[in-house]
């Protein structure tokens, strides 16, 4: 194992704004490992639109920051009070923590997991914050039973329908297949035909081009006049009776105004505003997510999109390239 280094390379945000409150730093000085924390030397960092949120202040932390909230890598350092026997120098991992675009993180070792050794760090990378995401929305938010339930019979003619906006992004590719894998009736947006193929690909059995099409029109007209049961980031217009609502992140409608609750009750509607965080709090939910989603990627369910591997220093056009919609999947940064 190389030596530790006092100081490391990375990104820091000094002020927020645009893209050039980016900056690349030689520098930083490496941090100290807390109790319960592991150091990582980071291979892939993930690109989320929560990164942005940050960057911009929309989302509010102490400045100066080294933002980033997911990364996969190695163990260089342990503190002596981590008592995992997994987690130890050398071992391969992934987490999705606080402070991630650097060179080295110190992260709770609660917050990592071991990679089975047939899943790569970039694969990893590409897919713990989104794919945690998706399936615990796909599991807790929409209530969908695991594929693994012995009473599980949903299916393509009988399970829910399910309506996923910008279905060729990194969280919609994930949501499309995660709900197709659960037997759910997927229904995916996309804008173009590019995107639009690349939902079909994910595994959308419906495509509607959001920028030629009457999405209403079209929902009503796939379901036979039902409408959804499973919503996300839609519109109450076309949601069924007895249908869920649940409005995620920011990227595609921005922040959502008041809502008045008496507009729910005239189809009974579920209205919900779910955050990874909130389904994974306890190191045992982690956990038993985490492997879901690891057995899903190893046994072929899961599909990883990366649309592109940028530098490190180059994280300004990633972030530039993700806020003006030009990419598909999920972008990367390598250290």
């Amino acid at each position: 194992m190389p030596p530790i280094p006092k100081t490391m390379s990375g990104i820091l945000i000094e002020e927020n704004g645009g893209v050039e409150v980016l900056q690349w730093k030689t520098d930083l000085p490496v941090p100290e490992l807390k109790e319960g924390e592991i150091l990582v030397r980071n291979e892939f960092i993930g690109v989320n639109f929560i990164d942005t949120y940050f960057r911009t202040g929309l989302y509010k932390a102490p400045l100066p920051l080294v933002t980033g909230k997911e990364a996969a890598g190695v163990v260089v350092a342990v503190h002596p009070s981590v008592s995992s026997s997994t987690i130890k120098e050398g071992a391969r991992v992934v987490y999705v923590a606080d402070h991630a675009y650097a060179e080295l993180t110190a992260v709770p070792a609660t917050s990592a997991a071991v990679l089975p050794g047939d899943l790569s760090t970039e694969t990893a990378a590409a897919s713990l914050l989104q794919g945690l995401t998706a399936l615990t929305f796909v599991r807790e938010a929409a209530a969908l039973p695991s594929p693994k339930d012995p009473n599980h019979q949903l299916g393509v003619s009988s399970g829910p329908w399910a309506l996923v906006h910008a279905a060729a992004g990194g969280t919609g590719s994930m949501l499309v297949q995660m709900l197709v894998a659960h037997g759910a009736r997927v229904i995916g947006t996309a804008g173009g035909e590019e995107k639009c193929g690349i939902a079909r690909r994910n595994g959308a059995q419906w495509v509607v081009d959001s920028t030629s099409e009457d999405v209403v029109a079209r929902v009503r007209e796939i379901t036979g006049g039902k409408g959804v049961d499973a919503t996300f980031e839609s519109d109450l217009e076309m949601i069924a009776r007895k249908g869920t609502l649940a409005v995620f992140g920011n990227a595609v409608i921005g922040p959502r105004p008041p809502v008045d609750v008496l507009r729910l009750g005239a189809k009974n509607v579920k209205l919900m505003r779910p955050v990874l965080f909130g389904y994974i709090a306890t190191k045992e939910e982690r956990d038993y997510y985490t492997k879901e989603l690891f057995d899903l990627l190893v046994g072929g369910k899961i599909d990883v999109k990366v649309h592109k591997v940028y530098p490190l220093k180059e994280v300004a056009t990633a972030h530039s390239d993700l806020e003006g919609r030009k990419t598909t999947g999920k972008l990367l940064l390598k250290v």
